[in-house]
């Protein structure tokens, strides 16, 4: 009986394990996979071949075209004058900046002055007696004579026996050492030259001055230089007279200057020539640091170009259909963020934003729209 049961559930085993096979093998189905082709956007943009001016981008630091020194040539105290010895305190043209204490030297001029008249009055009577036809000028000339006045020119002496005459006398000697001691009075102070700022005082009121001694320094706020370097290869591109369009850092301000100077000397260190720029403008302050943009030359039937989309230096995609092509181009000069190239055909759709992993004959979509405002180059769209 036990034989039996053992053999019936061997049976029974045995067909469920078919069955459950063949319901397992009649549910299982047949999996598809679709593969979706991706095919990436190309922004585009169309050629148009034009004349592109050349510039080249450079900078320096500003400075005064006009900026002095001052050093006294002479010794005494330091005196108040209209307006205080500080830095920033600005001075027109002609303006006493500083005086220096010369009542001594003063003093000592008014006493050769004196000595002067004596001697002319001590010549006057012998003059008219040898020479009776000069007398009335010189005698005018004594008349006309103030020692708190500068000097007047001597009369002016006709014959070599008058100036003989006048010369053994000790006339001339003493005229030219009164000239000589206003010219070293005038030295007392010192007026500006131009319209302009002191920048920095090294003297307070009251201070001893002695000869050579530096005073400050004077710069001219109405006019500046900027010196740049550019390439030697660009030395004979550029002009004297040439307008410069210069901007400050952060590109808010905006000037136009004209090459003045260009250094012929090439600097052996960097292999750069030294150009001057001239420019004015009351909002200009020694010392800022400006960006300068040369114009060199013009390129004919060019084209201009991101920097970041050229291929193996001399290669670009270009749209043919919707399949990119690799374009041979030249490219003719390099700014910092673009390339002037030439090679390219009127009217080819040139790709404008960097494509990931594209290569020649890829399929491409074309928009029917370029970039929109704002959006940045480098995002890309993909469509499944």
């Amino acid at each position: 009986m036990r034989q039996y049961i053992s053999i019936f559930l061997g049976i029974l085993l045995i067909a469920g394990g078919f069955m459950g096979y063949k319901k397992l093998a009649n549910s299982k189905k047949e999996r598809k996979h679709s593969v979706k082709r991706i095919v990436k956007v190309a922004q585009t943009q169309e050629v148009k071949n034009t004349t592109i001016p050349i510039n080249i981008t450079t900078s320096g630091t500003l400075k005064a075209k006009d900026k002095i020194d001052l050093f006294t040539e002479v010794q005494g105290i330091l005196l108040n004058g209209a307006k205080e010895f500080k830095a920033g305190t600005y001075f027109r043209k002609g303006e006493i900046m500083l005086r220096v204490n010369s009542e001594e030297f003063s003093a000592n001029l008014r006493a050769q002055k004196s000595n002067f008249y004596s001697v002319l009055t001590a010549m006057m009577p012998d003059l008219q007696l040898d020479f009776p036809e000069v007398y009335p000028k010189w005698k005018d000339y004594l008349s006309s004579f103030d020692i708190h006045k500068s000097l007047k020119e001597l009369p002016i002496m006709i014959s070599d026996k008058e100036k003989y005459f006048v010369t053994g006398r000790k006339v001339l000697s003493s005229y030219y050492s009164v000239k000589n001691a206003e010219a070293r009075l005038s030295k007392y102070h010192i007026c500006a030259p131009f319209s302009g700022i002191l920048s920095s005082t090294l003297v307070n009121t009251g201070s001893l001055i002695r000869p050579g001694q530096k005073m400050g320094t004077f710069v001219n706020t109405s006019a500046y230089e900027l010196e740049v370097n550019i390439n030697t290869q660009y030395g004979n591109l550029l002009q004297k007279g040439k307008k410069v369009i210069l901007q400050n850092l952060e590109h808010t301000q905006e000037w136009t200057g004209i090459v003045s100077r260009i250094n012929p000397i090439v600097d052996v260190n960097t292999q750069t020539l030294k150009v001057y720029i001239t420019l004015k403008d009351n909002n200009l302050k020694e010392g800022m640091y400006l960006e300068a943009n040369l114009p060199i030359k013009s390129i004919d039937n060019a084209f201009e170009v991101a920097r970041m989309l050229l291929v193996e230096d001399s290669k670009l995609f270009v749209v043919n259909d919707t399949l990119l092509h690799l374009q041979k181009i030249n490219p003719l000069f390099f700014n910092e963020k673009t390339v002037v190239v030439q090679g390219l055909k009127e009217g080819q759709k040139v790709v404008k934003a960097p494509i990931p992993g594209a290569y020649e004959g890829m399929v491409v979509k074309v928009p029917s729209n370029s970039l929109k405002k704002g959006e940045h180059p480098n995002v890309k769209k993909e469509n499944n």
